[in-house]
Parts: structure tokens; sequence; C-alpha cells
């Protein structure tokens, strides 16, 4: 992992399946400055209500998570399950309860198998170590087809100052924020004002930019820990702005990164999707007309089938809420420009535009030509595959 200071475990301890990992630990020697930002869903699973409290006081030692059970809608008892879960291992641990963050994630409406973290803490406890990131990585997907990891290293006043997030998400992925949880642990040494507003910036660029089907989830939370291992300058209010900023884009990029893998692993995705809006009176304006055109299932099944269908991108358009000048836009796939002026230019584009259609991955390019307003928003396909997924997702 290369971040010092922390230690990681993951176990198979049967919440759901039998021998699968779905149990992992992150754990920092010491407090640890941490922010978070949660699911924007009015439905929140009883960890999320546990960890915004908690989070309050700005400081967390561990992160316990699990998959095979979201612990959402389970009510008193749910609550009750997810305070035992932290009981556990901050007794273990020997370090405040308060201290513990949670995440959940899987099956909404089911109780938390409870007597499997009983069963199992001692040798989630005793598997700690600096080694085993990937293994946690592992142990929170659930649909994911491959664990999502990233590293980056800087330095911040001469110091080397270490980062590593891990990420799971694959369906019922559209912020604010997604089925998607997110951690991210560093040794920078910082305020929490500026690891919150670092927090906070970039997963508005990154998270808050993509979508798989529209769906926001009753789990979703990305967590950042920074320990101060580093012993680098403060970054705080009064820190250098070059400091400041260079842990922020440090920070964003491990976000990017996790983000785009979320994407690129979409439940049954064959294809990467950049939708990008130009030329709209208003940021705001621009990045609605992309999350339309990004969520539209008529878009995303054209993009499957490689049918370079203009059409359904301008009708997407014209439903966003947001007023434009249907003859004044210009539409492109990559390079290859297949409307100009609110009209198409032919079956020579659109077979040209097919070509692009083919490749992994490809920007939808939108100009508007009416202000300065331009937003990304990152898709997938939609496939065949990703309603298989999801019709025996309980099964």
């Amino acid at each position: 992992m290369g971040v010092k200071g922390f230690s990681t475990s993951a176990v198979a301890a049967g919440i759901r399946y039998a021998d699968r990992l779905d149990l992992g630990l992150i754990f920092s020697d010491t407090p640890a400055v941490t922010a978070g930002v949660f699911t924007t869903n009015q439905v929140k699973a009883a960890p999320i209500l546990l960890d915004v409290e908690r989070l309050k006081q700005g400081r967390a030692q561990a992160i316990l998570v699990n998959s095979g059970c979201a612990n959402a809608c389970t009510g008193d008892q749910g609550m009750e399950n997810a305070r035992h879960a932290s009981t556990l291992v901050s007794k273990a641990l020997n370090i405040q309860d308060f201290l513990v963050q949670l995440a959940s994630t899987g099956v909404i409406g089911e109780q938390l198998n409870i007597a499997a973290f009983e069963s199992s803490v001692d040798r989630l406890i005793a598997g700690l170590s600096p080694d085993n990131f990937e293994q946690v990585a592992k142990a929170i997907m659930t649909t994911d087809t491959v664990p999502k990891t990233v590293h980056r290293t800087i330095r911040i006043g001469g110091k080397e100052v270490n980062l590593a997030g891990m990420a799971k998400g694959s369906g019922m992925i559209m912020p604010n924020m997604a089925t998607m949880l997110a951690f991210v642990l560093t040794d920078v040494q910082i305020s929490f004002p500026e690891l919150y507003a670092a927090l906070v910036s970039g997963v508005a660029r990154t998270f808050n930019r993509i979508t798989v089907d529209g769906d926001t989830s009753t789990n979703d939370m990305v967590l950042v820990m920074a320990n101060g291992c580093a012993d680098n300058p403060w970054i705080d209010e009064d820190a250098p702005l070059q400091d400041r900023q260079l842990f922020r884009d440090a920070l964003e990029e491990v976000l990017r990164e996790l983000a785009l893998m979320i994407v690129a692993d979409g439940e049954g995705a064959t294809k990467t999707i950049t939708i990008r809006v130009c030329g709209a009176k208003e940021n705001e304006e621009a990045e609605r007309l992309a999350r339309t055109v990004a969520n539209s299932s008529l878009v995303k099944t054209a993009f499957f089938g490689e049918d370079a269908n203009w059409g359904r991108i301008i009708a997407a358009m014209g439903r966003s809420g947001v007023r434009f000048k249907p003859d004044k836009v210009d539409i492109a796939f990559n390079d290859v420009l297949i409307v100009k002026n609110g009209q198409g230019l032919g079956k020579e584009a659109e077979t040209a535009a097919t070509r692009v259609l083919k490749e992994k991955n490809f920007a939808v390019c939108i100009d508007l030509k009416d202000g300065a307003g331009c937003e990304e928003i990152y898709t997938c396909d939609f496939s065949v595959d990703y309603v298989k997924i999801n019709a025996n997702y309980r099964s």
C-alpha cells in the first residue's frame, strides 16, 4: 500500500456467501483527520446515519466494511446491529467506539448477519497488515468484476506524501453519489477544513460526474483518512497555496481514476463514454444537458449497438429542461462531426461516426454555441447483460 501508519485486513465471514471475502478493516495507528461525503438519497442505511453523526468531530481510526448486506431499511434492529459491529471492532482494537466508521453494501431490506461478524472479528484483527489493501478492495465487491485501487505519491515541503484509494461500484450508479463506496488513505499532515474542502471539490468533479444507470443508492460514501505520518509541513489555511493545491490535485486524480474505473466496470458495460457539453449559457445548464444524455436508455443502447443515432441524443437534450436553440447545435463523436446546426451531415458522416462507436472509449461532443458553460459527464453503454445481472441480483 505504501501509506505510512495504516494497516488493512479482509476475511471471508460468510455474511451472505461462503468462501468469499466479504468483511474488511482499515486501521490507522493513530486517530486520523477524517472527512466524508455521503449519499443524498432520503433513504439512508444504518451505517450512513451512524457515520454522519460520528464524523462531526472530524476524526476516525478504523473503517469496518462489509459486502453482502446493505443494512438499509432495517429499522431499529439494523441500527442496533451496526452499533454492535462497531463495538466488536473498537473493543478488539482498544480504541474509542466513535472512532469506528462503518460501511455496508449489498441487498437492501435484510438484517445484518451479526453472528458472522462476531465469529470473524478475531481473524480480522489478527490479519491486519500493510500488505492487505487489495484484499479489502476485493471484499467490498458485489457485482463488480474487478477490484478498483489507485496509488499516488507526491512531495510536499520536501516530504514524501502517499495516497491509496479503493472503490466499489458497478450498478445503481448515479450521484449524488452512487451505489459506491470509496476510501482514500493518506499520510499527509492536514487540517480538517482543508481535507474536507479538498474532498468536496474533488467529489464534485469526479464521482458526481459519473452515471451507469441513473440510480442513487442508500449506502454511498467517500471517506478520506489522513494520519499525518508523512510529517510534511501542515496543510492548513496558512499553508502556501502551492502545497494546498498540490494535495487537492493529487486527491482529485485518485478520485477521478476510481470514478472512471466504476464506469468502465458498469454492469454489462462494453464502452466508456464522455458526454461533453460546451457553449451553454452556464456550467450548470451544460451539466444538466450532459447528464440527461448520459442517462438516456435509448442513447446508451444505441452506444451498445454501435449505432450513430444522433437523433436520440438531441431528443434527450430537448427534455433536459434547459433552453437552447436546436438549429445551432453541433454534435461530434470524437472529432467526427455528425450534426451541424441541428441537421445531420449525411450517411458518410454517420459511417465515420460508427467507426468511432466501435472503440472502447470515446467522447460525444455537443456544442450549443450560446455561451461559455462547459461540463463533462462520464457514462457507459447499456447492454443485455445489465438486465440479466440486475434481474438475478438477489438469487
